[in-house]
């Protein structure tokens, strides 16, 4: 894979606390970047997947009789 350098520019306090941690798991701090930029990715993608897969079952939901109409009210629903 090729590799490109960015520049990103951190607050003093937050780059040396990401130094440190990034040393005390022996790692780098681009290794670390990449991770957390892959995660962040992976998890709008399976977002985005989960939410297709539920509006595709809202679009095909069985008919339950209703004809698409609802003739309740909360009232009834409710009713004691």
């Amino acid at each position: 894979k090729a590799h490109r350098n960015v520049t990103l520019s951190l607050p003093e306090p937050l780059l040396r606390r990401f130094r440190i941690y990034a040393a005390s798991r022996n790692k780098s701090m681009t290794s670390l970047m990449t991770e957390a930029i892959s995660t962040m990715i992976g998890q709008e993608h399976e977002l985005e997947e989960a939410r297709d897969r539920f509006m595709e079952r809202i679009r095909n939901a069985p008919d339950r009789g209703t004809g698409g109409k609802i003739r309740w009210t909360r009232d009834d629903l409710h009713e004691r």
